[in-house]
C-alpha cells in the first residue's frame, strides 16, 4: 500500500476519534482548522498529487477526496448536534421560553417630505387632476426653449442651472441639465395629448445655489397644468384657494401678488401666513423671524395663465384654448404644516428630527 494511503487512514482515524470527543463550538472550529484547513495534513496531500505518477495520483486522489467529503459531512453533522444540545440546555435552564412571541422589529416611516408630497397630490387628485412624471436629467429644449426661455434670454438667470456634459451624445456640451423645475414634463405631456388637460407633475428639481433656512440646492416640486376652452384667472385663483383650505384648514391667510414668469402671462405668486411667527414677522422673544425674513409671509408657489406662445409650441390653438399653471415647493409646505424653521433639517438624516413624523 502507498505510504500516502496509510497516512490518509491515519488522518481519518485521528480526526473521527477527536471529533467524537468534542462538546463545544470553539473546539469544533479548532478541529475544522486542524483537519480541513489550508495547513491541514489532508490539504497538503491534495497539493502533492500533481507530483505523483499517473497511477498513484488516481488512487491517492480518489481516496483523499473521499476522505475530505466524509470529514466535512461528519463536521456538519456534529455542528448540528451541538447546536441542538445548546438549545436544549438553554431551555432546560429556563433562560429561553419558546412560547413567548418574538421581539417586534422597528417599523420605518415615510419621510416627512414624502408624506407632504402624497398629501398635496391627494388634494389635486380630489379635484380631478392626473399625476404624470418625467426625467430628472432633461434637455435644454424642454427645460427652457419651449418655455419661452431661449439661450440669450435674461430669464435664465432666475435658475442657477446644473449643466450636464452631453457632448458624447452629439447634443453639445450645454444641451442637457438637471431640471430646474418640473415644467418640462408639462410640455412633454402636451405634445402627446390634446385638451382638455388636467395634470400635476411631482418630482425633484435642482439649482446651483447656496442654502439657507428656506432654500436648498435640491428640493421637491409639484407643478400643475390645466388647459381647456374658457379657463380664466378666476379658475386658477379658486383652485389655489381650495388647495390651501384643504391643506391648512379653513380661515388660512393667503396673499396673492403680481409676479413674473416667462411661461405665464399674467403671473402671480401665492403667499401664506408664516407658521413660525404667526404672521407677525417677529418671534415671541422679540427676535426677527428668519423663516419669513420678518415679513410674516412665506411664498409657497408661483402661478399664472399659460402663455399663448407655449400653447402654439405644442400644437394647441391659442385662440381656442387657455390654461393655467402653478409650481409648489413641497419643503415649504411641510415647514408651514409642522412649524419647522429651517428647510435643511429635512435632509440632515437626524433620526431625532425625523422620528417626530
Amino acid at each position: 500500500m502507498s505510504p500516502l494511503l496509510v497516512e490518509l487512514e491515519d488522518i481519518k482515524s485521528q480526526a473521527l476519534s477527536e471529533l467524537a470527543a468534542i462538546s463545544d463550538s470553539a473546539a469544533l472550529e479548532s478541529w475544522r482548522v486542524a483537519f480541513l484547513g489550508r495547513r491541514a495534513r489532508l490539504t497538503e496531500i491534495l497539493r502533492r498529487l500533481a507530483s505523483l505518477s499517473l497511477e498513484e495520483r488516481r488512487e491517492v486522489g480518489a481516496a483523499a477526496n473521499l476522505l475530505k467529503e466524509n470529514l466535512l459531512a461528519a463536521f456538519q453533522e456534529r455542528e448540528a448536534r451541538l447546536r441542538e444540545l445548546d438549545i436544549a440546555q438553554v431551555t432546560q435552564l429556563g433562560r429561553l421560553d419558546t412560547t413567548l412571541p418574538g421581539r417586534p422589529l422597528p417599523r420605518g416611516r415615510l419621510h416627512p417630505i414624502t408624506q407632504t408630497l402624497r398629501d398635496v397630490i391627494g388634494v389635486f387628485q380630489g379635484m380631478g387632476f392626473q399625476v404624470v412624471e418625467g426625467p430628472e436629467v432633461e434637455w435644454d429644449r424642454y427645460n427652457f426653449q419651449l418655455l419661452r426661455i431661449p439661450e440669450d434670454h435674461p430669464a435664465r438667470d432666475m435658475w442657477a442651472t446644473l449643466w450636464v456634459d452631453s457632448s458624447s451624445a452629439g447634443g453639445g456640451e450645454r444641451s442637457m441639465l438637471l431640471r430646474t423645475h418640473t415644467s418640462p414634463n408639462q410640455v412633454r405631456y402636451m405634445e402627446r395629448h390634446q385638451p382638455p388637460v388636467r395634470i400635476v407633475v411631482p418630482g425633484k428639481v435642482y439649482r446651483f445655489e447656496a442654502t439657507d433656512a428656506t432654500h436648498d440646492w435640491m428640493h421637491t416640486q409639484v407643478e400643475g397644468l390645466a388647459i381647456d376652452e374658457g379657463i380664466s384667472m378666476a379658475d386658477l385663483k379658486g383652485t389655489l384657494e381650495e388647495f390651501a383650505r384643504r391643506m391648512f384648514g379653513e380661515g388660512t391667510k393667503l396673499f396673492f401678488h403680481c409676479d413674473y414668469f416667462p411661461f405665464t402671462e399674467p403671473s402671480m405668486g401665492m403667499l401664506i401666513g408664516c407658521a413660525i411667527c404667526g404672521g407677525q414677522g417677529r418671534l415671541a422673544n422679540g427676535q426677527g423671524c428668519s423663516t419669513c425674513k420678518e415679513t410674516g409671509w412665506i411664498e409657497i408657489l408661483g402661478s399664472g395663465m399659460v402663455h399663448p406662445e407655449i400653447l402654439a409650441n405644442v400644437g394647441y390653438d391659442p385662440e381656442r384654448y387657455t390654461g393655467f399653471a402653478w409650481g409648489i415647493g413641497i419643503e415649504r409646505i411641510a415647514m408651514l404644516r409642522h412649524g419647522i424653521d429651517d428647510i435643511r433639517l429635512f435632509y440632515q438624516n437626524d433620526l431625532r428630527f425625523l422620528e417626530q413624523f
